[in-house]
């Protein structure tokens, strides 16, 4: 397969033959409810198959076996959960505790809609310092609270594909992802027919990818994608760029070998080793 690579596209760091899987980040995904046990836990397969060292799924408790049984090699830590099985304000102290033992964090696959989650995704969004990726639900709780998306306590990637964009756009009174990026001093990715990434100074639009990938869960599998990177130590810019290349690259090669009719999310995480094997051949 013939792909074009940009000269300038990011590099994952060299991996040293002494290392252990705690120089490669520890990651926490926080997300799940009841019925949206796969959001997350694609998520947290995408992060593993990208490079991540220890990935953990912090999840409802409601949901924590099913979510357990998707794979063997993420942690998993129950949370708990309110009357419909959404992550309730009283786990914000656990969260907390695993949040200081994390590297980076995801914060949004499948965790649901309430009041008690639009305060807890405000707080944990202005208070973690650690890099996070924000996606889905927990932007639909940052547009609820405006302003709560300008004062970050450390480095934010959000993942809006358009619906979620046009919310935060009324929200906070932008126009574009630039404005967006530049306004609440984070990096903003806008899914989509060439997904955009942008700092709000810089913007790069992506090169790879197929309409195969516009089915239910592939934007679960970029957050993973990304959070495993920013846990490798790049910069949120140089995350999202190299992980939307890798995501599109990985929906190319299931499209060639699958076709586009029937592809599903998992089959990007199946084919997400072959995409990292062609890029580190770069540097063959």
């Amino acid at each position: 397969m013939d792909i074009h690579l940009p000269e300038d596209l990011p590099r994952l760091p060299a991996r040293r033959a002494e290392s252990h899987k705690g120089d490669y980040g520890r990651t926490l995904l926080i997300g799940g409810s009841r019925g949206m046990a796969g959001s997350i836990s694609l998520s947290g397969m995408a992060c593993l198959r990208s490079g991540a060292g220890l990935v953990t799924l912090a999840v409802p408790d409601v949901c924590l076996e099913s979510v357990a049984q998707f794979e063997a090699s993420y942690m998993t830590a129950p949370l708990e959960c309110d009357e419909l099985g959404r992550i309730a304000s009283a786990a914000l102290e656990h969260l907390h505790e695993l949040a200081s033992q994390a590297t980076c964090l995801a914060l949004g696959p499948g965790l649901g809609r309430s009041l008690e989650l639009t305060r807890l995704v405000g707080w944990l969004y202005r208070v973690l310092p650690q890099p996070m990726v924000v996606d889905a639900d927990a932007l639909y709780a940052l547009a609820q609270a405006p302003g709560g998306v300008s004062q970050p306590a450390g480095p934010r990637v959000l993942t809006p594909h358009p619906g979620e964009f046009a919310r935060l756009q009324a929200a906070y009174g932008v126009d574009t992802p630039q404005e967006l990026a530049h306004k609440c001093g984070a990096v903003v990715v806008l899914k989509g027919h060439h997904t955009l990434s942008t700092d709000g100074a810089q913007q790069f639009e992506n090169t790879t990818g197929n309409p195969g990938m516009a089915t239910g869960g592939s934007g679960d599998v970029l957050t993973g994608v990304i959070t495993a990177l920013l846990g490798q130590q790049l910069e949120p810019l140089a995350a999202a760029r190299l992980g939307v290349f890798a995501h599109g690259l990985a929906g190319d090669l299931a499209a060639q070998e699958l076709g586009q009719v029937g592809m599903l999310a998992r089959d990007l995480i199946d084919f997400l080793p072959d995409a990292w094997r062609m890029l580190g051949q770069r540097d063959a």
